[in-house]
């Protein structure tokens, strides 16, 4: 007879009494305590970590383009910033995934727990918010959601002083093809919005990329997650279709109707729009 393998018999540390264990680095008994059921409905559980779990990623999705943008500032190597707008893309990669799962739940699942949401909405995700800051979609009327929390509110507020990475990818633009950016591409409080001047300058590189090896590499960089992040949206506003249909939201919005409206935003527009000139 076989004898169950012991990993200790090959060196594997078995005692943590006085050593960190792997539950001690990650806090898992603070994380795993973090999921306050509302109701007795089976599928709130998978509700809540849907929810808390993609929060976590866009933690990371924060840290890696804050990261990205403080080194394109730098005007040094690009490269380490492409690694990180990749990690980016595929994140949102992993985030789509996760929208698999949720439609698990049948809307008459949902049911059974919705009312014990109240008002509380994805909607309302501060880092959400953040993300779409950094990247350009600055809807500065959704500042109003947070006001209920003046330290969220204010760290809002703070990244709209800061350039957008769009904005330092135009910087880097303007710089190396010599095309002047207008102050109206370069506001920092208002949503992007297409500018002619930028599509010719990104049209430059796109015409000579042996040339702007570096700012290709970027635009593709970007675009690349830009189209990840449609990906997410509109598998999310799938999801709520699929699970209340056209119901308003607990936050009060439209709904998917809400959700269909930011599936028209686009964060990059020109690298975009100029694919149709080439």
């Amino acid at each position: 007879m076989s004898q169950a393998y012991d990993p200790s018999q090959e060196g594997a540390k078995m005692s943590y009494a006085k050593d960190m264990s792997y539950g001690d680095y990650l806090h898992m008994d603070d994380l795993l305590a973090t999921h306050h059921l509302q109701s007795d409905a089976h599928d709130e559980l998978l509700f809540i970590i849907q929810h808390q779990t993609s929060e976590l990623w866009m933690r990371l999705v924060l840290h890696e383009l804050t990261a990205a943008r403080r080194l394109l500032m730098s005007g040094g190597d690009f490269r380490p910033a492409f690694k990180m707008l990749t990690r980016v893309a595929r994140i949102f990669d992993q985030l789509n995934s996760a929208w698999d799962v949720l439609r698990t739940m049948t809307p008459s699942d949902y049911t059974t727990f919705r009312n014990a949401l109240g008002n509380s909405s994805g909607f309302q995700s501060h880092q959400y918010r953040l993300i779409e800051y950094v990247l350009g979609n600055r809807n500065i009327s959704l500042m109003k959601v947070h006001e209920h929390r003046p330290e969220l509110h204010a760290m809002l507020a703070e990244e709209l002083q800061r350039p957008s990475l769009y904005h330092v990818a135009l910087d880097a633009l303007s710089a190396k093809t010599g095309v002047a950016i207008s102050p109206e591409a370069r506001r920092m409080d208002n949503p992007h919005s297409a500018d002619a001047d930028v599509q010719r300058a990104w049209k430059m590189v796109y015409e000579n990329p042996a040339k702007f090896w570096d700012l290709y590499e970027l635009a593709e960089k970007l675009v690349d997650l830009e189209d990840y992040f449609r990906r997410w949206r509109f598998n999310h506003v799938t999801t709520v279709e699929r699970v209340i249909g056209f119901k308003r939201g607990t936050g009060g919005t439209s709904g998917v109707q809400y959700l269909r409206r930011m599936l028209e935003v686009e964060l990059f527009p020109e690298l975009w729009h100029l694919r149709t000139e080439l």
